[in-house]
């Protein structure tokens, strides 16, 4: 942990004009203060800590040359906005970051002036920040525009297809690459041809060896090793890459992204260069708090940590994450043609175990969602057996090739969503409360999810016994039940729901992990003197129709739960199950509003939104069809 900073530069930062005023001999003091604010409110807010600490020069050399709101700066992702944050006049409230009608923790339009475009996911802020170059450029106006991305989001497709208009789209935009070698796990795949030589310093020298491994990360070692005997040595100066001047880009770099005076010196530059222009910068992910620079992947997003050493309390139980790495890799032991991909989250998704134990069939495609799922379909064809793991807000991306690809094809690819259902803290960019209403409605595809981390393995066992048709799990973050994993996994009949308890008067038809708040639910109204039977429902599609036909004929409600919204989700499929059979018992859909939900705890989000135990139980008894 740095030392308190002796003064309080920070305390006086109201707006960039701040910033600016500042002496140029104050900064490194302002670095410093930022970073102890950035270790200290983390360490009890939970956050993205490592990619703000590896930001801080550069965020504050951005506001010292350009002048927001007028100019607009778009931070990729947006999660390494925290000290753009503090230096636009929200310091005094940075303590309810992530907090419960606190500050987000992404960029927000409805937030400030400042932030110029909301985003949560890779890949958008090259695209719309060409757009708004090109709607300046109509409207005769001459604001700059700046998209601060990182590297691991140039092997996005978006950032990909936005590289190649810039030059036929605006003489005026600034590109500025961010790289420090990870997304969230060290970065992986190819992009560009460029290498710069660089006078033979220490320092330089690394930067040097730094820009090697880009072009090997941009277009593999092959593309590397031919660029670099084109290049000629060069003594003082940096010489534009090749692949950036073809697509009409003038570039910069690569730049010390910690020495905030020549920051400043090249961004100036580039605002007055007449035409786009790249800028790489290379900055230390964690920089200033040892436990984040050497563990950057921990840090990237991290909840409540002990300041000293950057220790985490891990609970006795395991995660989703975890219960699938772990049951996957079971299933591998025993056949060979598994195997697992990711878009650049192999320890979010925990497929990390899968890693370990078989390298050789792990693949990471990088921040590529799109990619990965023809990846998989590719593979499907040829008798293997992927699994995709993404988030279920990441796996949004795919929905035309899980169609157009998997499904009309009939390609046995298992796509795994973890974070599906709510990601409190993290808000509406990344909760996942679309997927069903996106998915079922696409023929020949198998969607389910599990009511504990041990159904969870016996669902990945029965995606591995379907051939004729892609797959669909969704499963929660966090902590399930807490049962005991297994022994053996096992397939699960499909389209088979579990009667967990019998009744006569209600039938609640739960799914996933609604079913613990289903359990409690029906002791609440068993102590009113209705007899509620609770139905693990399993399957999204195809449904058990047989099941819920007969429970709509002997019962007199059917409640649906869900953590998911209502809106085409899965109240809304049994609903049309009991309409396509002229089956007038009516229904009650228990599930998040038809809204994009805020971010803050999970407590507070289900009672604000009517999804506790009481709030569900009290919705019940006032159906009419309770009484």
């Amino acid at each position: 942990m740095p030392n308190s900073p002796s003064s309080d530069l920070l305390g006086t930062i109201s707006s960039p004009q701040d910033v600016k005023n500042l002496h140029a001999e104050k900064l490194g003091e302002l670095a410093a203060e930022i970073r102890h604010t950035l270790i200290r409110t983390l360490s009890e807010t939970g956050g993205h800590l490592a990619p703000n600490l590896g930001l801080v020069e550069l965020s504050i050399a951005l506001h010292r040359v350009f002048d927001t709101p007028r100019d607009k700066v778009l931070f990729d992702v947006s999660h390494q906005c925290y000290v753009h944050k503090l230096l636009t006049g929200r310091a005094e409230r940075f303590h309810t970051i992530r907090q419960f009608e606190g500050l987000s923790g992404f960029c927000k339009r409805s937030e400030s002036e400042h932030d110029a475009y909301g985003a949560g996911h890779a890949g958008t802020a090259l695209s719309a920040g060409l757009g708004m170059a090109a709607a300046r450029d109509l409207a005769g106006d001459d604001y700059h525009v700046i998209s601060v991305v990182g590297d691991g989001a140039f092997t996005c497709g978006t950032t990909l297809e936005g590289l190649n208009n810039i030059a036929t789209t605006t003489r005026k935009f600034i590109l500025i690459l961010n790289d420090n070698e990870w997304s969230i796990d060290r970065n992986v795949g190819a992009l560009a041809h460029y290498f710069s030589s660089l006078q033979e310093t220490d320092t330089y020298a690394w930067l040097r060896e730094r820009t090697k491994s880009i072009i090997e990360k941009l277009a593999g070692e092959a593309a590397r090793k031919q660029v670099s005997k084109l290049v000629h040595a060069a003594h003082s100066i940096i010489t534009p890459l090749s692949f950036f001047q073809e697509l009409g880009l003038s570039y910069y770099g690569p730049v010390d992204g910690h020495d905030t005076q020549r920051l400043e010196k090249i961004l100036r530059i580039a605002s007055r260069h007449n035409g786009p222009v790249i800028i790489h910068v290379i900055t230390e992910k964690g920089r200033g708090y040892a436990p984040a620079s050497s563990n950057p992947t921990k840090f990237h997003g991290i909840g409540q940590y002990n300041i000293e050493d950057g220790s985490t309390s891990k609970g006795p139980v395991i995660t989703y994450s975890e219960a699938f790495g772990t049951h996957l890799s079971t299933l591998a032991a025993d056949d060979p043609d598994i195997t697992a991909i990711t878009a650049a989250m192999p320890t979010g998704t925990r497929l990390d175990i899968f890693r370990s134990r078989f390298p050789k069939r792990y693949f990471d495609v990088g921040i590529a969602e799109e990619h990965a799922a023809l990846f998989a379909c590719g593979m499907a064809t040829q008798g293997l057996k992927p699994y995709l793991a993404v988030y279920s807000t990441f796996m949004q991306r795919c929905v035309d090739m899980i169609q157009h690809d998997a499904a009309l094809q009939n390609l046995p690819v298992k796509f795994c969503m973890d974070r599906a259902g709510l990601s409190p803290d993290d808000g509406p960019t990344h909760h996942g409360l679309f997927d069903i209403a996106m998915m079922r409605c696409i023929p020949n595809l198998v969607m389910m999810q599990p009511k504990d981390e041990a159904e969870l393995g016996h669902m990945l066992c029965t995606m591995n016994t379907i051939a004729d048709r892609p797959s669909v799990i969704r499963y929660p973050r966090g902590t399930g039940e807490g049962v005991p994993m297994p022994a053996e996994l096992q397939p699960l009949p499909i389209g088979k729901a579990e009667i967990l308890r019998p009744g006569s008067g209600i039938t609640l038809l739960a799914l996933g992990n609604m079913n613990g708040y289903a359990a409690k639910v029906a002791e609440k109204l068993a102590a009113e003197g209705i007899s509620c039977a609770h139905i693990n429902a399993r399957f999204i599609c195809p449904l058990d129709a047989e099941c819920i036909l007969r429970q709509a004929r002997e019962t007199g409600l059917i409640v649906t739960m869900e953590d998911h919204v209502i809106t085409g989700g899965f109240g809304s499929a049994v609903i049309e199950l009991l309409n396509a059979h002229q089956c007038t018992t009516p229904v009650l859909r228990i599930g998040w509003p038809h809204e994009f939900i805020e971010h803050g705890r999970e407590d507070q989000l289900r009672a604000k939104h009517g999804l506790t135990v009481e709030a569900i139980t009290a919705a019940i008894l006032n159906h009419p069809a309770a009484r």
